[in-house]
C-alpha cells in the first residue's frame, strides 16, 4: 500500500481566535494520516509497542500553503517515501474539501528496541506486507 487518505474535521478548540488551525496541530493530523495508513496496512502502533518496537519521530518538516478553518473536513494523504529499513520515510498532503491543497510535510521515523534502546531494522513482516500490497 503506497498511499492512504484520511478524514479529520476540524475542532474549534484546534483554531486560534481568527478561527484558523494552530500551525502546531498539523502535526497531530499528521500523526494521525500516518496511524491510519499502518492500521490500513494490518498494524497498529499498540502492537508493535507489544513487541518492544517504538517509532519515534527524527525529523519533521513542513510547509504550509493555505489554512484550514474550523468545521472544515481535512483529507490528509500519507504516501510512503520507500520501503523502510532502520528508518521509515512518509510524505503528506493535506487538502480542504474543495480539494485545495494546505500542507505539505514529510517525516522520518527510526526504529528501535525499546528493551535496548537501540536502532533495529524495520520487521520482516512489515516489509513483507507493504511488498505485497505496492
Amino acid at each position: 500500500m503506497k498511499n492512504t487518505l484520511t478524514k479529520i474535521r476540524v475542532r474549534y478548540g484546534e483554531t486560534d481566535q481568527m478561527g484558523v488551525v494552530y500551525y502546531g496541530n498539523y502535526a497531530l493530523y499528521i500523526e494521525q494520516g500516518r496511524t491510519e495508513w499502518l492500521r490500513a496496512l494490518g498494524f497498529s502502533y499498540k502492537e508493535m509497542e507489544a513487541q518492544n518496537i517504538h517509532l519515534p519521530v527524527v525529523h519533521f518538516s513542513i510547509d504550509y500553503k493555505r489554512p484550514a478553518r474550523y468545521d472544515d473536513v481535512l483529507t490528509v494523504k500519507t504516501t510512503l517515501k520507500k520501503l523502510p529499513s532502520v528508518k521509515i520515510e512518509f510524505y503528506y498532503e493535506i487538502f480542504n474539501e474543495s480539494k485545495q491543497l494546505l500542507v505539505t510535510a514529510s517525516t522520518d521515523l527510526v526504529f528501535i528496541d525499546s528493551t535496548t534502546g537501540k536502532l533495529r531494522k524495520a520487521p520482516d513482516y512489515l516489509i513483507d506486507k507493504i511488498q505485497k500490497t505496492t
